[in-house]
């Protein structure tokens, strides 16, 4: 019988969670900690949890994920110092597991110019070697990649420029679609794709994933959320086909169920899809859809699920509001039985704990919040009484509220 709040974490179905790990206080001159408890940590969020793969389980070493998040700083389609100092700033956050933001598979699969790539092998050595060096200067953390088509949400300026479609001219391209619909109604359409770009952008997924592979990248999140292209094909809204890639949810969810299936069959890292779980708008795409998704996508071999929402119409209605997406992980995660990752307006530590605790979710992603506090999963540490690993260089910053977070480690001056 499990001891009164003591909690032992549960198997689940396609990843497991790991045994509890223990606290120990910072050794070595100065004061005492004002506290130094030694008892087994209690807070679910600094567990380690397994993804499992065809290559054997990946160990996080908590459940805080690091989310996706654009920087449109790269030099056609290259990492570039910005990345460096941006992925090895996340590397030395204390996180589990770190997702390289929405990465090209095309180079019209940007959402702007800017926009990092995986398409060539020139893109390929300038992410490897920003991520070989940034992960040198950190402690060991998981690094996850999202593979990207942006669709007709493509052909952008960055938002620091205004975010709108742009002309040829401009830098822009002819952005592809499911169908000619453009994104605002005020803008012009995007090319409806032909059979053999389906082709082409599938392959080029397969593409970028072998080359994830090849660089040492440990898992792949497709993004099939926020209105992106794969998004547009599930979404009735923005998929008006009337062949047999349009038209029923079968039919919708095939490209998706495609080309998740050619790249489990080169990819044999955890391999998982975030999505948006509704569009906000009577008529979109739905939670019933998505539960409905994750089920196919279970049987073809996926590992986890990112839920979000929202992206594809500028119509959405959406009840904003802190957690406001958790309902949605929860439902899918009941329905699929895979890890599921919570994000969205999920900015303080017991509030990541609380939704683990409630069973809505097996992992709590974190992404503008962790902008904002770059030692975000430091702060929850102390917060909930766990563990981060740090770099030595670290060891002496603490605060004595703080001290012991870091773990069993040991320091010494003459």
């Amino acid at each position: 019988m499990d001891k009164p709040g003591v909690i032992v974490p549960k198997p689940h179905a396609n990843g497991r969670a790991l045994p509890v790990p223990q606290f120990a206080g910072l050794a070595g001159p100065g004061p005492a900690p004002l506290h130094c408890p030694t008892e087994t940590v209690v807070s679910l969020l600094f567990t380690p949890f397994e993804l499992n793969a065809p290559r054997g389980a990946l160990t996080l070493p908590n459940r805080i994920v690091i989310a996706p998040m654009c920087q449109y700083s790269a030099v056609n389609g290259e990492a570039a110092d910005w990345h460096l100092a941006h992925w090895t700033s996340l590397l030395n956050s204390g996180a589990g597991l770190l997702t390289i933001e929405a990465t090209g598979v095309t180079p019209d699969g940007r959402i702007t110019p800017h926009c990092l790539g995986l398409w060539d092998e020139r893109t390929e050595r300038a992410l490897g070697e920003t991520l070989q060096r940034a992960r040198k200067n950190a402690p060991p953390m998981p690094v996850c990649i999202q593979l990207a088509h942006a669709g007709r949400k493509g052909s952008s300026a960055a938002p620091w420029h205004g975010g709108g479609l742009l002309k040829a001219g401009e830098g822009g391209w002819q952005p592809l679609a499911p169908s000619a619909l453009p994104q605002l109604p005020d803008e012009p359409p995007p090319a409806a794709m032909t059979a053999a770009q389906l082709v082409e952008v599938r392959e080029a997924f397969v593409a970028a994933a072998q080359r994830a592979q090849r660089i040492g990248i440990d898992a792949i999140e497709l993004h099939a959320a926020h209105g992106y292209l794969l998004h547009q094909f599930l979404s009735p809204l923005s998929n008006q086909r009337t062949d047999n890639y349009g038209g029923s949810l079968e039919n919708r969810m095939r490209y998706v169920l495609e080309i998740f299936a050619a790249v489990r069959a080169v990819f044999d890292g955890p391999l998982g899809v975030r999505v948006s779980a509704t569009d906000w708008v009577e008529g979109g795409w739905d939670s019933a859809q998505t539960q409905e998704l994750s089920r196919r996508l279970k049987a073809l071999g996926c590992n986890f699920m990112h839920v979000s929402t929202a992206g594809v119409s500028p119509l959405q209605k959406i009840a904003l509001g802190p957690g406001y997406q958790v309902p949605f992980a929860r439902d899918v995660r009941q329905a699929c039985g895979l890890p599921t990752t919570a994000v969205g307006l999920i900015t303080e530590a017991q509030q990541a704990e609380d939704i683990l605790q409630a069973g809505d979710a097996d992992l709590v992603a974190i992404a503008r919040a962790l902008l904002y506090k770059p030692r975000w999963p430091w702060e929850a540490a102390v917060a909930l009484k766990g563990v981060v690993q740090a770099n030595e260089q670290y060891w002496r910053c603490l605060p004595r509220e703080a001290q012991g977070i870091f773990g069993n480690v040991k320091i010494g001056m003459r």
